[in-house]
């Protein structure tokens, strides 16, 4: 998957920021930064406080929602949303790689949307998210389904 993905003109998915891309996306406009890594998690530029620290120096909101997909659930997912909507944008959403923020950002959408769960995944796919872990890509499809209509 690509570095960054934006979504639409208010969200951007990607990998977890440098220093130097925090002060750049602050620049740029950026409002928000939402964190989905979970507090120790393997190969962090930074920890999620300290993540908090720098991205509130440069002028933006920060919000730490620790997503281990082992543990998400739909309870979880309707977490991130209401924070998604309550938030200043743009928005910046990061995990590790982009994976479980472009999951997490895409259930969002498709409910807004009304799509279902298999037609999230295939927009998923063109828009550069890898699904090839058939349990994300099920919870995806499940969590959308279940809130279509």
């Amino acid at each position: 998957m690509p570095e960054r993905v934006q979504i639409n003109d208010q969200i951007t998915v990607g990998a977890q920021p440098s220093e130097a891309e925090l002060k750049a996306m602050a620049d740029e406009g950026t409002r928000t930064v939402i964190n989905l890594r979970t507090a120790g998690e393997s190969m962090q530029r930074m920890p999620p406080e300290e993540e908090g620290e720098v991205v509130r120096r440069f002028g933006m909101e920060y919000v730490h929602v620790p997503v281990s997909m082992e543990d998400a659930d739909a309870e979880l997912v309707d977490g991130f949303r209401a924070v998604l909507d309550r938030v200043p944008k743009p928005v910046y959403v990061h995990c590790r790689l982009g994976k479980r923020a472009g999951a997490f950002v895409m259930m969002d959408q498709a409910v807004e949307k009304g799509l279902s769960g298999k037609k999230t995944i295939q927009r998923a796919e063109e828009m550069g998210f890898e699904c090839e872990e058939e349990a994300l890509a099920g919870f995806v499809r499940d969590y959308v389904d279940a809130r279509a209509g």
